[in-house]
């Protein structure tokens, strides 16, 4: 589940990089979000006895986590190859791999993932926008963030219906940052295409992901998505010529063997939440 939302979130990047030409990346983060927040509310409709006090609140800082984190990381494209911006935001998760570890491996896949994450960005050949690399580590630690409120709203609301929270609370957050010259480039083609990257991002990975964490530990999960920088770089060859060197290569084989050293040892008893009154 965890690596079918790394390749859905891969393909809905190459969408968002068109749209952003079009509309910004702000416009790209709130559009997406606000789809997104919209198809979860119509379709879950989520049930207040499903939720108490605390973990409804849960939800809305969920929301708020995951609006800074499509913000940050579509401003980050602005100025980072998509491979690039991506192996940087794996910081988050990295680090939480880190944290959360057990006994002396804790750091071995981590380890791994943070060579191959190395070798992918090149930050020692000095052609990194500084700007950019600052936008896309500041989303990684929301992810980091975001890993944890997941894992825990998904341990304790039933169902999806806190991403069905989370979501819309998303899309209303990142409208407050969104340029009003935006709204006079909407277009019905517009529109479209960004319903089918709502679909692909965040829809349909943020689901799965909430599925992974009820089933992996956080370090497992974190250091799993060493493998989206992989991907990253994959998409970004085949259909946005982002060509990668050797040093890429090596860093995707990398990452890759961390990823399936973290799955064979990640697994965790599953958590069964239950409904309110």
């Amino acid at each position: 589940m965890a690596i079918a939302a790394q390749v859905s979130v891969q393909m809905g990047m190459v969408v968002a990089i068109g749209l952003i030409d079009q509309i910004g990346s702000d416009g790209t983060a709130w559009l997406r979000l606000a789809w997104a927040g919209a198809l979860l509310l119509v379709v879950v409709r989520p049930r207040p006895s499903a939720f108490t006090w605390q973990t409804f609140g849960m939800c809305v800082a969920l929301g708020c986590v995951t609006a800074a984190i499509s913000l940050l990381f579509m401003a980050s494209l602005d100025r980072l190859a998509l491979g690039t911006a991506t192996a940087l935001e794996f910081l988050g998760p990295l680090a939480i791999a880190v944290l959360h570890g057990k006994g002396p491996r804790r750091f071995l896949w981590p380890g791994l993932a943070a060579l191959g994450v190395v070798l992918l960005s090149q930050p020692f050949s000095g052609g990194i926008d500084p700007k950019g690399a600052f936008l896309a580590v500041s989303a990684g630690i929301c992810w980091a963030v975001y890993i944890l409120l997941t894992q825990r709203v998904g341990d304790e609301v039933a169902g999806v219906n806190g991403l069905a929270v989370s979501m819309p609370i998303a899309g209303v957050v990142s409208s407050f940052f969104v340029s009003t010259a935006v709204f006079e480039r909407i277009t019905p083609q517009v529109l479209l295409f960004g319903l089918g990257m709502a679909i692909l991002l965040p829809v349909v990975p943020y689901v799965l992901e909430l599925l992974a964490l009820r089933r992996l530990t956080t370090a497992a999960f974190g250091t799993l998505m060493s493998l989206e920088p992989a991907f990253a770089l994959l998409v970004g060859f085949l259909l946005l010529d982002q060509a990668p060197g050797i040093a890429g290569i090596l860093g995707i084989a990398a990452v890759v063997a961390a990823g399936i050293g973290a799955a064979r040892g990640g697994g965790r008893e599953m958590a069964v939440p239950l409904e309110v009154g």
